[in-house]
């Protein structure tokens, strides 16, 4: 797919609720792999699933608070529905999918193939006939599959070098009308020219989904950058029930966004402790071979 656009990162959140202190360093990163390969560094909202009142704006602000920067206008999912349904419709009238009325249980609890993954789609819905089709949708709306080609592809990635994930017959579009997410991020980075996608390691396993669609429309794939992730004190996900981890909780206990930033630099090796740093210094510092490679233990400050 061709575009007028220079090469381009990103930083996409889902505006479900606050940013946390992990979140926020993903985006650092985002920011300083695009500004240090001479990218644009956009911002796009993935609002077509839970959207919390007031969360985009807050996000966005918490973004600016640390000194990151983009290049307008911040696109929202939410505006995009005709772009994804054009895809889709080309992708149904060209063969390249099916309608699937399985249920999540329904998945979970089929035989699979061999050596597939948990919850990999096993096929149920693949082959039924036209019939088999018209019985099934006066029970429930179906969802539509890609019907791929391959079981396994191999996405190239800064820190990880080759990554080789499973594919199978993933969603494009929920049961309910709205575009699935691997569908709308290959989409959306397509048609705004983001060759680089920075992004938290446990989304990883998805890239080789994503990269294959992207393939399958006619784009080029992402390098790609899975970053570590930051993790509580027991070493699991960092969540909001751990303390202090959002900027506004942070200023609470007297902790600025200047020293947000300054944490973050701290922990990615950027920074010396209690060193004010800046978002143009940490791009000349910036060095992806540098990184530390292991996630980063945040000691959450509690009230």
């Amino acid at each position: 797919m061709a575009n007028d656009f220079a090469p381009a990162g990103r930083f996409a959140p889902s505006p479900s609720g606050d940013l946390h202190i992990g979140n926020l360093r993903t985006a650092v990163l985002a920011q300083l792999f695009a500004r240090s390969s001479n990218r644009r560094f956009l911002m796009r909202v993935e609002d077509l699933d839970r959207v919390r009142p007031g969360a985009r704006e807050r996000q966005l602000a918490d973004l600016a608070a640390i000194g990151l920067g983009w290049d307008e206008p911040v696109t929202l999912q939410s505006a995009r529905y005709d772009a994804y349904a054009s895809v889709i419709g080309g992708l149904v009238a060209d063969g390249d999918t099916f309608e699937c009325f399985c249920t999540r249980r329904e998945i979970l609890d089929a035989p699979t193939a061999p050596h597939a993954p948990q919850g990999a789609y096993p096929g149920t819905c693949r082959e039924l006939t036209e019939a088999e089709r018209a019985e099934r949708r006066r029970i429930r709306p179906a969802a539509i599959r890609l019907r791929a080609d391959v079981t396994s592809f191999t996405v190239t990635d800064i820190l990880n070098s080759e990554f080789t994930g499973d594919v199978d017959d993933f969603v494009l579009q929920r049961n309910d009308g709205t575009p699935a997410y691997n569908l709308a991020v290959v989409v959306d980075d397509a048609a705004s020219g983001v060759d680089q996608v920075v992004r938290g390691d446990d989304l990883l396993a998805s890239a080789p989904r994503q990269a294959y669609l992207a393939t399958r429309l006619g784009y080029s794939p992402p390098e790609y950058a899975h970053v570590p992730m930051v993790l509580n004190a027991d070493h699991k996900r960092l969540a909001k029930r751990d303390g202090a981890v959002t900027l506004a909780d942070l200023a609470e206990r007297g902790v600025d966004a200047v020293s947000v930033l300054s944490m973050i630099a701290v922990s990615l090796g950027l920074a010396d402790q209690g060193e004010t740093v800046t978002m143009d210094a940490l791009t000349e510092r910036f060095s992806p071979s540098a990184l530390p490679r292991d996630p980063w233990i945040f000691e959450a400050i509690s009230g």
